[in-house]
């Protein structure tokens, strides 16, 4: 219900223009996004990287209206993946389909993600495939699929919250790579998606199955105390690497634990212009980040 109500009022139009046209709205998005460069995030890296922390850069984007915006999106990541290479951080790339073109056109997509996995190949780093809306979940996989058994450097996002990311697990850990678990950050129906604690449950038994598997690379995405305890309690039997992931500018203290405690940790770093979107569901996933929301809406 929170993550409903959260976004039905960050989505109203009046909302919008005045967190992004206003000087605080902006300042409540540098809280989670690394700046509007490439330039920015590859420093916001470095910083990370200096503290023991391994990076997912992801340029801001999705849904783009006609296929010359997915090929500039492409290009953007394809300068990333040099950057990456040039400068030597330690970070790979996570990308939206839809931002290369899925929706518009699957095959162009499915051609864009296979120009970044060979280009993620020459310079040593891997593509993360995000998850978006259920509408596309069969399609990302697919894609995902198609390029990950001819690149071989790929990993994906998967859910908790849909009723369907059980089965899917289990069709995908085959494929290798690694796999981000998270618990979900779009509105979903009751129909086909857990709802409340049973996300949480969810959650806890996708987690157990992953870490209880080798063929794919477990990367456990959550902020949450609560879920991260049973994931802790399960390493002393996994075997292969595995990891955490937390979002840029979310519990820097647990993050900087979970390193000093011998454990990986990579931080999702989000940059670019299309910060909006992504800022919503950052805050419809935490309640606590609703008050910085409300305080850019009064100018505080």
């Amino acid at each position: 219900m929170m993550r409903r109500a959260v976004l039905g009022v960050t989505e109203r139009s009046v909302t919008r223009r005045m967190v992004t046209g206003t000087r605080p709205g902006r300042a409540l998005a540098r809280r989670f996004v690394a700046g509007e460069t490439l330039e920015e995030a590859v420093e916001a890296a470095k910083e990370l990287n200096a503290a023991g922390m391994k990076v997912s850069l992801d340029y801001l984007g999705e849904h783009v209206d006609v296929i010359d915006e997915a090929e500039a999106a492409t290009q953007s990541y394809l300068e990333c993946i040099a950057a990456i290479k040039d400068t030597g951080i330690d970070a790979n790339i996570s990308v939206k389909l839809t931002q290369l073109g899925m929706g518009l056109d699957d095959d162009v997509a499915r051609s864009n993600l296979d120009r970044l996995a060979v280009a993620g190949l020459d310079a040593g780093c891997t593509v993360t495939v995000d998850m978006e809306e259920s509408d596309f979940t069969e399609t990302t996989i697919q894609i995902f699929e198609t390029v990950q058994t001819e690149r071989g450097n790929l990993g994906i996002a998967l859910q908790a919250y849909l009723h369907r990311t059980a089965d899917d697990l289990e069709r995908i850990m085959p494929a290798g790579g690694h796999i981000r678990l998270c618990k979900g950050a779009y509105a979903e129906p009751d129909s086909i998606a857990f709802q409340g604690h049973a996300v949480d449950s969810a959650f806890d038994d996708l987690a157990e199955t992953l870490m209880a598997n080798g063929m794919a690379m477990p990367a456990i995405a959550t902020h949450d105390d609560a879920r991260i305890a049973p994931v802790l309690d399960a390493v002393e039997d996994r075997e292969g690497p595995w990891e955490f992931q937390m979002l840029y500018g979310v519990r820097r203290d647990r993050q900087e634990e979970l390193v000093a405690e011998g454990h990986q940790v990579r931080v999702y770093v989000p940059y670019g212009d299309a910060w909006y979107p992504y800022l919503t569901r950052r805050l419809a996933e935490r309640p606590a980040n609703v008050k910085f929301f409300l305080r850019a809406l009064v100018g505080g």
